[in-house]
């Protein structure tokens, strides 16, 4: 991009903002039924658009193939028609959901008679950066319209075609039903300036969301000036305990990896309790083996197949996104932790075992957003904890942790409603 490019782009977003933010004007006054109704034009809409925003989304795998773009992210990157018919029941579930917006958080009358009332709105404009996932756009854009957001989408460069197709179907949805269509708009310009103008859109944009690999997180995160809800890498554990059911611990660790490698909770790493390692692990390689998973292991891994890998120090960190696992035998619960704790990313971490005391102790130890007990990884998700399609897992600890639904979308204010009083 040249000098004279830049402060063009430049305008180009802020101009975008601002209409975002004279939508999310209109659309925090709109009731439930007129959002909700929305919501549901804008199901019908892709369904209608199907064929449409499919060609799009071809145009993008051809460029991703082209481009030697690994077959994990093409799985993430791919429309067809029950993928789409996902999206639209997605939104109809949301238009489904009580709407947060008006909840009264807490509410009493002081002594003085002053009646007090929290209650939850809108943040205005949300700002939502994501990598590959088109399905994505149809989500965060459903969650913000129910919740009284405008959001500004910018996804990745890969799905741009399908990104643009989705977005101009639900802003054509939103018009025929009397919503302002800026309540939903892409990000102008495809360059990483483009990104970093939405990053310092303070004072337009209310708060941004970031969804991806940690490379983006970690950019977002150090470079805005906006406000930032920080979801995070998916490290995924599952531990083994001593007193574990093994054959359900099978099951449930192929279902943590391989029922949908290519997701943030999937397990990327096992470790398993010294005392039931030779029970347990020889069959583990198996059925991983079986399923297609590539397992890098330490040198007790290693001791009982010549297919393990050896696991590298990086090993232990990677969200491999892919049918590969680490794993680790450990001598107790307090080094599964103490592993967990070193290298996982605070997303979901899972322990099997039929102890009462070694669940409790793990469920206090591990510091993540979700621990699992006797169950997959997998379950961590906005649609499976009943919350409708998710905007994010969040993995910080301000505000929103774990999977982001509606309430998680809005701030509060105060009411204060009084009969002439005046502070002495």
């Amino acid at each position: 991009m040249t000098d004279a490019q830049r402060p063009h782009e430049q305008e180009a977003v802020l101009t975008a903002a601002r209409r975002a933010r004279e939508a999310a004007v209109d659309l925090a006054t709109r009731s439930r039924a007129a959002k909700d109704a929305a919501l549901n034009a804008m199901a019908a809409a892709l369904e209608v658009d199907s064929a449409l925003i499919m060609a799009a989304n071809a145009n993008d795998i051809d460029r991703a193939r082209a481009m030697h773009t690994s077959e994990a992210i093409i799985d993430r990157l791919k429309l067809d028609d029950k993928r789409i018919g996902a999206m639209a029941d997605g939104l109809r579930q949301v238009a489904g959901l009580v709407d947060p917006v008006g909840e009264v958080v807490r509410g009493y009358t002081l002594p003085n008679g002053l009646e007090l009332r929290q209650v939850r709105v809108p943040f205005g404009v949300v700002g939502i950066i994501y990598e590959a996932r088109p399905n994505v756009t149809a989500d965060a854009a459903g969650l913000c319209v129910k919740s009284g957001n405008a959001v500004l989408l910018r996804g990745s460069s890969s799905a741009r075609e399908s990104n643009a197709a989705i977005v101009e179907t639900l802003r054509r949805a939103l018009s025929d039903t009397g919503l302002p269509p800026d309540a939903v708009q892409l990000v102008p310009g495809d360059g990483h300036e483009a990104v970093k103008h939405l990053m310092r859109a303070r004072g337009l944009v209310d708060v941004l969301i970031p969804r991806g690999g940690a490379s983006l997180i970690k950019s977002v995160v150090e470079e805005s000036t906006v406000p930032v809800i920080e979801t995070g890498v998916g490290n995924c554990h599952v531990y083994v305990d001593s007193s574990a059911d093994l054959d359900q611990a099978i099951a449930i660790l192929l279902n943590a990896k391989a029922q949908r490698p290519s997701v943030c909770n999937a397990a990327e790493t096992f470790l398993v309790h010294q005392a039931v390692a030779n029970e347990f692990v020889p069959k583990a390689l198996t059925a991983l083996k079986d399923a297609g998973v590539t397992v890098h292991g330490d040198e007790r891994i290693r001791s009982y197949s010549k297919d393990v890998v050896r696991a590298t120090d990086d090993d232990w960190d990677t969200e491999y996104l892919s049918l590969d696992i680490a794993a680790a035998v450990v001598d107790s619960l307090d080094d599964a932790v103490r592993h967990i704790r070193k290298h996982g990313s605070g997303h979901t971490d899972a322990i099997l075992t039929r102890s009462q005391a070694a669940a409790r102790r793990f469920v206090a130890a591990v510091d993540s957003a979700s621990v699992v007990v006797n169950a997959s990884t997998r379950f961590t998700d906005g649609g499976e904890f009943g919350f409708g399609a998710e905007i994010g897992i969040s993995t910080q600890k301000l505000h929103a942790r774990g999977p982001m639904g509606l309430p998680e979308l809005t701030s509060t204010k105060y009411i204060v409603i009084g009969e002439g009083h005046v502070r002495p």
